[in-house]
């Protein structure tokens, strides 16, 4: 193993999945840290996907740790903790948590953090964090129900959350090239800078970035900066690894994201769809109606070739109404258990080919399938590819995991297009 990467949701995991095979990484994406037991096969990278983006600070920490331990043994040369690139937290953590359990694991005194993604809109400069062409903080992020981004300044935000010094790495060096960030990292570490925030406009960025952290034990990054990262290695792009075998089944979507592109292509799905969408209320949820089962009564018949939507996607007024009253942990792990039981319904009921938008509802969903692997395959938005799996059942499944900022309008609906 060449790399060894620690997501800390499963669509941030499948995404950096994603970009590894497009630059020629046979990878392999777990399901939480594998046992002992576990076979893999022969590949040049590991995606461990953990469930830990909002968990309390300390068990984020405990499950990093672990999944490192798994890498290190199972011969990993370089360290990639893959975090979100809006950079999902809050002032307790758990990005700059886990990043010092790590560091100190490793035995490393310097790192860097860019959540940077071009082609998805998220650029850094002067140490801000922009989406689009708005500072984050000015996004729908700031509306975000588990972790709302209210401070654009990536090092204002590391910096809360760590004991060690952040810094930053400029824009103006980074366009200088490898050389010139390899320069600006050592004098960092001279002045006792233990991470350092890394500006990113483009692609052109990213891989100047890749080459020069070559050498670093351990990166923490958003997925875009993974492009730079197999030619490190001697590996070149190739089509082939990204090849899966045929698609069947019926074909379904769960949508929990509320974020404003899953909220956008829902309202394009249903348009384009009249009567193939079910709404899942978090109120009547906690009144006691069983909505599992009546969305999967609803399925019925409807299931097949044309796509049908299960959501709980909801405007940010909506669901602070929600929230107010069930509480902020109680409304959203409530709607993840119901979506997940729809989510196995289906399957059970020959939906094997899925989309899951959401990176919590991916999560829930993924473990009431007994999912343990995923084989990446196709993009269909940066950063959302088609994936393989097996069911803890045995069927094989095409899976799209996609966080809930990513695609575009008409998401759901192209991604059974480009799914052969």
């Amino acid at each position: 193993m060449k790399l060894g990467c620690i997501a800390d949701d499963f669509t941030g995991a499948t995404d950096l999945a994603n970009i590894l095979v497009r630059g020629g990484m046979r990878t392999v994406q777990t399901i939480g840290v594998p046992t002992a037991e576990t076979a893999l096969p022969e590949c040049d990278a590991v995606v461990v996907a953990l469930k830990s983006r909002t968990i309390p600070a300390a068990e984020a920490v405990a499950q990093s740790l672990a999944a490192l331990r798994w890498l290190r043994e199972h011969g990993a040369q370089q360290i990639y903790f893959k975090v979100c690139s809006t950079f999902d937290s809050t002032d307790r953590g758990n990005i700059g948590p886990v990043t010092e359990a790590l560091m100190d694991a490793l035995g490393c005194d310097f790192t860097i953090a860019c959540p940077a993604f071009p082609a998805n809109g998220r650029t850094v400069y002067k140490g801000y964090l922009f989406t689009g062409e708005v500072l984050l903080s000015e996004g729908s992020m700031r509306e975000h129900p588990l972790t709302p981004m209210t401070d654009p300044s990536l090092v204002r935000v590391m910096q809360r959350q760590c004991r060690r010094r952040v810094g930053l790495i400029e824009h103006a060096v980074v366009r200088r090239g490898s050389e010139a960030i390899a320069a600006r990292m050592a004098a960092l570490r001279a002045e006792g800078i233990g991470i350092a925030i890394v500006d990113a406009l483009d692609d052109a960025d990213l891989h100047a970035m890749g080459h020069a952290f070559a050498a670093l034990p351990l990166l923490t990054a958003g997925s875009g900066v993974a492009i730079g990262l197999p030619a490190n290695f001697g590996l070149a792009p190739s089509a082939a690894a990204a090849e899966l075998p045929p698609s069947s089944g019926a074909r379904a979507i769960v949508s929990g994201s509320c974020s404003a592109a899953s909220n956008a292509q829902v309202a394009a799905f249903l348009n384009r769809h009249p009567g193939r969408g079910f709404a899942v209320d978090p109120l009547l949820l906690a009144a006691g109606e069983d909505l599992a089962a009546a969305a999967l009564a609803w399925a019925g018949t409807r299931l097949g070739e044309e796509p049908l939507l299960v959501y709980a996607t909801a405007q940010p007024e909506a669901v602070k109404a929600v929230q107010a009253a069930l509480g902020v942990e109680a409304a959203g792990a409530l709607v993840e258990r119901t979506l997940a039981r729809v989510a196995e319904g289906l399957v059970g009921r020959g939906a094997l080919r899925l989309v899951v938008a959401g990176g919590e509802t991916s999560g829930a969903c993924v473990q009431a399938l007994g999912v343990k692997q995923l084989r990446i395959g196709t993009q269909i938005d940066p950063g959302v590819p088609w994936c393989q799996a097996f069911t803890g059942e045995g069927k094989p499944l095409h899976l799209a995991l996609k966080s809930g900022n990513f695609g575009g309008a008409d998401f759901f609906d192209k991604a059974f297009e480009v799914l052969p």
